[in-house]
């Protein structure tokens, strides 16, 4: 069966990490323009000021992504760049960016998708709370009604938030991204819930305003266990790790139940207590407005096993298991396991929004950028992707991350996910190796996976993608 005649092969981006343009046509201050400020907080105190350029580069990004072949492109909108200070006055200049880039991506038949929100807060609401304010929800919502009015004639799919475990856990919690703040336990899950009860309301404001027949999703961070034996006792341990609660931010029902069940988990509100906020009944009403599609941001993933009462086991990997550079585990079967689960509990489409990994890329002798290791993982990756599909995973589309190499937050420049070699001193773009392999997978909707899995000859993949 494999993947659909018309799944969506794509490659996404964000904001703040590929724009650059900081300070240019009227944008506002983000948490990130200011964080990079402070020395040491990021690695070699590297900064988004100018990133990629693609503020002024992204026709140049435009028709890379036309060589490639993708069918979609994962962007976020950058909410400073349109509203400089969160609310209030709209920058116009900001809006006519996002227009032109829209413009020219469906001028070469590429499909845009639409993250209102990749971590850029307006630094100017840090003064009035932040997410810790009840009214955040409603900033967020004002914001989303902007873009959907400008962009909805043209825009047809739509997500909310990107990742909100990590910008409040990384931001709030433990304070190594920005704003760098740490906050107590009960004030996180005051502002998890305003996040949540924000991407309510901007579900409302999108379906009220949108110009045109939306598609609507959310994106949490798709942390998968998986089974270490395909016994039904491993695979039920695996299902329960995965939407096990936790007290650490790194939870995937306390940030989804409300979305799909308008209620939180019980076993949370039980392990939490007292720190749970009182918040309006209501409130539940609005986080659980009817979304489309769960977007699922999978990176690697933990094997577990059944113990004597079926409880949940991690399994240590073995002794120099495959890491990615960020120190990652290896993990394929995650996008077979990820998507299933996630499937079968909440019962909607799934895309998965993010899949890549950072290698040690450099420009070689030949002029040529020779990442086979990244070929090699997003194949594996893309098999187990293709098994869900065939064991009836309604699986929509796929997002390579990154498009672009690009600034990796408090990792700087350190971390290359691209598809695209970015060379910063300047700005120059190369097509990796993994780019042309990813275009033949394209053009043969995943049926080029079969033949070039751990088989392949080093050599015939070398030959193959430095000729281009």
């Amino acid at each position: 069966m494999g993947f659909k005649k018309d799944f969506v092969w794509g490659a996404a981006t964000s904001a703040y990490q590929i724009e650059g343009a900081a300070y240019e046509d009227g944008k506002g201050l983000s948490v990130w323009d200011g964080f990079c400020k402070e020395p040491g907080r990021v690695w070699q105190d590297h900064n988004g000021d100018i990133a990629c350029d693609h503020y002024h580069r992204y026709q140049e990004d435009i028709n890379l992504m036309k060589e490639i072949g993708l069918k979609g492109y994962r962007m976020s909108i950058s909410w400073p760049r349109v509203i400089p200070e969160g609310v209030g006055e709209i920058n116009p200049k900001g809006l006519d960016f996002y227009d032109r880039v829209i413009d020219n991506l469906l001028k070469v038949g590429i499909t845009p998708y639409i993250t209102l929100f990749h971590w850029d807060y307006p630094y100017e609401l840090i003064y009035r709370g932040g997410w810790l304010n009840p009214d955040s929800a409603n900033w967020f919502a004002d914001y989303a009604k902007v873009v959907v009015e400008r962009l909805s004639d043209r825009v047809k799919y739509w997500i909310t938030h990107n990742e909100p475990q990590c910008f409040i856990g990384f931001g709030y919690y433990d304070g190594v991204n920005a704003p760098g703040f740490k906050y107590y336990f009960s004030d996180y899950l005051r502002m998890v819930h305003h996040v949540l009860l924000s991407h309510g309301k901007a579900v409302q404001a999108i379906r009220a305003h949108a110009k045109t027949p939306c598609q609507i999703g959310y994106a949490p961070m798709g942390l998968t266990s998986c089974p270490a034996t395909n016994s039904p006792t491993d695979i039920e341990a695996a299902r329960q790790a995965t939407f096990n609660i936790t007290k650490h931010f790194f939870n995937n029902i306390w940030w989804d139940d409300p979305i799909f069940f308008g209620r939180y988990p019980e076993s949370g509100l039980k392990l939490y207590g007292d720190a749970v906020p009182n918040f309006p009944a209501d409130d539940l009403k609005i986080i659980s407005q009817p979304i489309d599609f769960l977007g699922l941001n999978i990176y690697q993933a933990q094997k577990v096993r059944a113990d004597q009462n079926g409880n949940p086991v991690d399994v240590p990997g073995q002794t120099g298991y495959p890491m990615t550079a960020f120190r990652w585990v290896v993990e394929p079967s995650a996008t077979y396991w990820g998507p299933r689960f996630f499937a079968e509990r909440y019962h909607v489409p799934i895309y998965i929004t993010e899949n890549g990994m950072s290698n040690i890329d450099w420009v070689s002798l030949d002029g040529k950028v020779h990442d086979p290791q990244r070929i090699d993982f997003l194949n594996r990756f893309l098999l187990e992707l293709e098994k869900a599909c065939d064991d009836g995973v309604d699986i929509r589309g796929y997002f390579q991350w990154s498009l672009l190499d690009n600034f990796e937050w408090a990792d700087g420049y350190k971390e290359r996910f691209g598809l695209i070699y970015v060379d910063y001193p300047t700005q120059r773009r190369i097509l990796k190796d993994s780019a042309y392999w990813y275009r033949d997978v394209i053009v043969t909707n995943g049926a080029s996976l079969q033949n070039n899995g751990a088989a392949v000859n080093a050599a015939f993949r070398f030959e193959r993608y430095a000729s281009g």
